[in-house]
């Protein structure tokens, strides 16, 4: 199998420190394995995207000798595949309408007895799956099948989710019409033929539902890794909603050797050329 990975930052500002750090392993990970590194801009929530952001992030990780192999793509140009994606689930009962707003599934869990838990979101009840209700449609939601989804990230093992638990039917298209990530990423990573997803660990939450919708369309699964986070003074994760500026790379071999070392490799070399070199040996001595 020919080794396809990716970076795929959303532009909702420059690179800061730690979203460098998901950049450079994704990159070690392809170098490592003499493989293929892409980069997607993830601009699928658009609200969310700072203009010029895109071509920012594109030039910091030039800077830093983390070169893609193919033209990068962005996801606000792909909306057609993610809609042929979503009729294909509808089409095959594996999707549906859902009227509800937020106050809507509040109230419903209140009525069951149900306690806000995961993370402080709110896990859908299924009021939509036997029809609307006499509601307008505002979204559409993904029927979450009963049990626990396993899978094996390279770094840290074995995870287990109940997702019919723990998530509910998850949003696949939002009221406001703009296509959900967990869409989006499932159907580009195929689309790209991603093989191994490496990324931080903020993000292991929402492998299992990938790998659902991975399974409901046939797709293959890639394997996954998921890196520690770099987190800010307060302890929490590294990233612009709580204030990250954008890394330094006045000096970007430094920048790379402060990366490396977060992600606990020692890369050594007077040159950026020749630390890259050196984290590429050791990265793939640690995950080969």
């Amino acid at each position: 199998m020919t080794y396809r990975g990716r970076f795929a930052p959303s532009p909702t500002g420059p690179l800061h420190a730690g979203s460098l750090v998901a950049a450079l392993a994704s990159w070690l990970d392809a170098r490592a394995h003499d493989g293929t590194w892409l980069v997607r801009i993830e601009d699928v929530d658009q609200p969310r995207c700072v203009p010029g952001a895109d071509e920012e992030i594109l030039r910091q990780l030039a800077g830093c000798g983390l070169l893609p192999d193919e033209t990068p793509v962005w996801q606000s140009r792909r909306e057609p595949l993610y809609q042929e994606a979503l009729d294909r689930l509808v089409a095959e009962g594996q999707a549906y309408p859902c009227g509800c707003s937020r106050k809507d599934i509040e109230v419903a869990l209140r009525a069951l007895g149900r306690e806000r838990t995961r993370h402080g979101e709110l896990v859908y009840p299924g009021t939509c799956r036997t029809g609307l209700h006499g509601r307008a449609a505002r979204a559409w939601r993904f029927h979450v099948p009963e049990g626990t989804v396993a899978w094996t990230d390279r770094r840290v093992g074995v995870h287990l989710q109940d997702v019919a638990r723990d998530v509910g039917d998850f949003v696949l298209k939002r009221a406001d019409s703009l296509f959900a990530y967990q869409l989006a990423v499932v159907v580009d990573d195929a689309a790209q033929g991603i093989t191994h997803v490496v990324r931080g660990e903020d993000l292991v939450d929402n492998t299992p539902r990938q790998l659902l919708l991975l399974r409901a369309l046939g797709y293959r699964e890639p394997a996954y890794l998921h890196t520690a986070l770099v987190l800010g003074d307060n302890g929490e994760k590294l990233s612009k909603q709580n204030g990250a500026t954008a890394v330094d790379l006045s000096d970007p071999r430094a920048a790379i050797v402060q990366a490396a070392s977060a992600l606990g490799l020692q890369p050594e070399g007077a040159a950026l050329a020749d630390v890259l070199a050196h984290a590429v040996r050791a990265w793939g001595s640690r995950y080969p």
